[in-house]
């Protein structure tokens, strides 16, 4: 169970969407709750609410007075977007763009009786059932218009159907657990595989450190595909996840991104391939730059966490501080061509490599923000978080596998290109 107690003024959190219990003293007349993909046939919203009749605000001489409604808005342009962030816009409007016809008001009070609620203090128990004709976005919002606020305790359910894999999840979240255990399995291949070869080069006296940082990228990707898979299983089981099991996994997939990113670029200048060590001015530019893109994506990634506003984004490259994540990759690919390009000009012979190499890894470097903006602007709003997360572990994992394959084969061949 969780408990959450807002002030008077408000500064709402995202809710979960298993059950939580939760308690508001609030001035707003309306509030936004949760979200929730549901399916075409099964989903299906259960709520407990119970507030007083008659009640004095915390804080606050104003009382609260019957009654509160549960309102339901769907992602059609003339329902969520038409109310959502719109100040020019009051409650009595925005519950005006409601149909009734579709049940989307749930009154809590005894005079309503798909309500559930009881007198005196006025506790509702109900549940609504929700069909349409394509999984659709549902946005569940609070209202008591005309009144001094709003204050009430509440818990909320939202399921598509009875079965684990997807009960608690949100329709757009339909395959995340299955697809993230899949590419654990593959990745944790990968790093075995990459620790026999390891054990081999080393051997070889031939185990150097662009390959040391392969096996760490390697390592920590399954490191974040595990935290990833122990979260989205609680999920599944509770309807309520550990939230900063979900915060390390990211914080591991960015390390693991950053140590390849590395990777690549020291390749490109040479290092191991021309060199066995970078110059001074171009260790401490490397230094910096790399500095710089770390803070920046950190501040990216507090921003996402701190910002990330669940009634207009719906997974991360649909926020500003996705398209930023974007940016820096098209800003590393400037340095990593830059890399390469001077490392043929003094070193033409290695043309073998490096054209494979380059060509390979500028694939890598195009393929997330491509796909963001396709998923964007080319894939269904309730479909792109499971998609997008799928794609982007597939070029992960293409990138890794490239790399141990074609770049990294002392196995296969004698003459091994980087060592």
């Amino acid at each position: 169970w969780m408990r959450l107690r807002a002030p008077c003024k408000l500064r709402m959190r995202f809710l979960p969407t298993g059950w939580g219990k939760h308690i508001y003293f609030l001035t707003n007349d309306w509030v936004f709750l949760t979200r929730f993909c549901f399916l075409t046939e099964f989903g299906r919203l259960d709520f407990r609410f119970r507030y007083p009749k008659v009640g004095c605000l915390m804080l606050s001489l104003m009382c609260s007075r019957c009654c509160q409604n549960i309102l339901l808005y769907f992602d059609d342009s003339s329902q969520w977007p038409a109310v959502y962030k719109r100040p020019e816009k009051n409650c009595y409007q925005k519950e005006a763009v409601l149909r009734p016809e579709n049940n989307q008001v749930i009154n809590l009070t005894t005079r309503y009786t798909w309500s559930g609620c009881v007198v005196r203090v006025l506790s509702c128990v109900g549940g609504r059932s929700f069909r349409s004709v394509r999984e659709r976005w549902w946005y569940i919002a609070l209202s008591k218009c005309g009144g001094d606020g709003l204050q009430l305790e509440y818990e909320m359910k939202l399921t598509n159907g009875q079965s684990f894999w997807t009960q608690h999840f949100s329709a757009d979240e339909f395959g995340i657990l299955e697809t993230d255990i899949t590419f654990l399995i593959i990745f944790s291949m990968v790093f075995l595989l990459s620790c026999y070869f390891a054990y081999n080069l080393k051997g070889r006296q031939l185990l150097h450190t662009t390959y040391k940082m392969f096996m760490t990228a390697a390592g920590v990707e399954v490191l974040s595909l595990l935290f990833h898979c122990v979260y989205w299983g609680l999920y599944a089981r509770e309807g309520v996840g550990n939230g900063s099991l979900k915060i390390l996994g990211k914080l591991l997939f960015s390390v693991s991104f950053l140590v390849f990113l590395l990777m690549l670029i020291l390749l490109g200048k040479g290092f191991t391939v021309t060199r066995a060590r970078i110059s001074h001015s171009g260790s401490v530019k490397l230094s910096i730059y790399m500095t710089v893109y770390t803070i920046t994506y950190v501040i990216l990634f507090i921003y996402e966490a701190e910002f990330f506003d669940p009634g207009e984004v719906l997974y991360a490259y649909d926020s500003p501080a996705g398209y930023g994540l974007m940016g820096l990759q098209l800003v590393a690919y400037v340095w990593f061509c830059y890399a390469v390009l001077v490392s043929l000009k003094h070193y033409p012979e290695k043309q073998p490599f490096y054209v494979p190499f380059f060509t390979t890894y500028t694939l890598w470097f195009f393929a997330v923000p491509v796909m963001a903006l396709i998923a964007n602007f080319g894939i269904p709003r309730w479909a792109r978080e499971k998609i997008v997360n799928g794609i982007q572990l597939g070029i992960h994992l293409y990138a890794h596998i490239v790399f141990l394959v074609r770049i990294d084969r002392p196995l296969a061949c004698r003459r091994v290109h980087i060592i």
